[in-house]
């Protein structure tokens, strides 16, 4: 066991700083949705679905 963890060591680095990343980036798509903001980070006065992606906390639909 031990042996094949040094002979794929490389590989294994690479998979934990793959996971680390995405991990990271779910932990911040996560934060930033509880926070209110969207995820194209432009205006919403000039988007074209202005007012349908976020609800007002007193609507109960979109």
């Amino acid at each position: 066991m031990f042996q094949w963890i040094t002979e794929n060591l490389a590989s294994i680095l690479v998979g934990l700083i793959l996971l680390a990343a995405v991990l990271a980036a779910v932990c911040k798509i996560i934060r930033d949705r509880k926070s209110g903001r969207g995820s194209c980070g432009c205006g919403c006065s000039s988007c074209a679905m202005n007012g349908k992606c976020h609800m007002k906390s007193s609507d109960s639909t979109p």
